[in-house]
């Protein structure tokens, strides 16, 4: 039963991360994007305390845990939902911003056979390149222009902190508890999104309905329910395998949002959706 659901997580893990876009759509224009940031963290922090203290979870074992686990969370977190948000209050459309960060596959397979030491397929890189492909396509007529690179850098920021944080986990974090494991990912990242939101912005936020329920299904599906499921994919799985999930994200926001908010959903997008599944489909051993 236990591995039945596991062969799972994958396909739960993409499924959660695709409606990310959700909260960054409801909640921006009511708050500043670090701002936004920072509370979701805060709240994440005070959820997983309250879970690992009632259920006497195992904390990281040594400072070098903590450090380790804190700096991956940083990339992961800090660097990589920071720059998505940052890039996206700035004018960068949405699918300018997932073709950006849609090259982490290909540069984790890099890493992975360089830090690693793990061992790309033939088949895997065939997968990754048509899944790059598959993602162009569904993205493709969500393009808009009217950007610059003010908007763009942000994006290229998130696409190195996702990929260095993915191989920096595999590399040097040994296997943590979810509930602990959490508290030490976000807290370094609530202390540096707290600066970062100091020194750039004024910390406005206006609580409506909409930035609560964006605000709950961050914290609750994305930082609790997706980051847990991402890091134990991290551990039981090599770093290609888990980028390469990353290519199902743009084609099932882009379905998600065709079914809750009507957006246009072409022909194009649904080719580009099978080739991307049929990449993925190849990329992971």
């Amino acid at each position: 039963m236990t591995r039945r659901f596991s062969n799972a997580f994958p396909l739960v893990f993409v499924l959660l991360w695709s409606t990310g876009f959700i909260g960054a759509r409801l909640g921006l224009p009511h708050t500043e994007p670090l701002t936004f940031l920072l509370i979701r963290y805060i709240a994440v922090l005070a959820c997983m305390t309250l879970v690992a203290v009632l259920t006497r979870a195992p904390w990281p074992a040594s400072a070098s845990a903590w450090f380790h686990i804190g700096v991956a969370g940083l990339l992961l977190h800090g660097v990589y939902l920071g720059g998505v948000f940052i890039a996206i209050s700035k004018g960068l459309p949405a699918g300018v911003a997932s073709l950006v960060v849609g090259v982490q596959p290909l540069l984790t397979a890099v890493g992975a056979g360089w830090l690693l030491q793990e061992t790309v397929l033939k088949r895997q890189w065939v997968g990754l390149l048509l899944g790059l492909l598959g993602v162009g396509l569904v993205v493709f007529g969500k393009i808009g222009s009217g950007f610059g690179m003010e908007a763009l850098w942000p994006a290229i920021a998130a696409l190195i902190g996702i990929t260095a944080g993915t191989l920096y986990q595999k590399r040097f974090c040994a296997p943590f508890d979810w509930r602990t494991g959490a508290i030490a990912q976000f807290l370094p990242t609530a202390l540096l999104t707290f600066v970062g939101a100091w020194l750039t912005e004024t910390f406005r936020v206006d609580w409506t309905g909409e930035l609560v329920f964006a605000m709950g299904w961050l914290v609750l599906v994305l930082s609790i329910g997706a980051i847990s499921l991402l890091n134990w994919l991290i551990r039981h799985s090599d770093a290609v395998n888990v980028a390469s999930l990353f290519y199902l994200v743009p084609p099932c926001t882009a379905l998600v949002a065709w079914l809750l908010f009507d957006e246009a959903f072409t022909g194009m997008a649904l080719a580009g959706m099978a080739l991307t599944v049929w990449a993925v489909y190849l990329a992971r051993k």
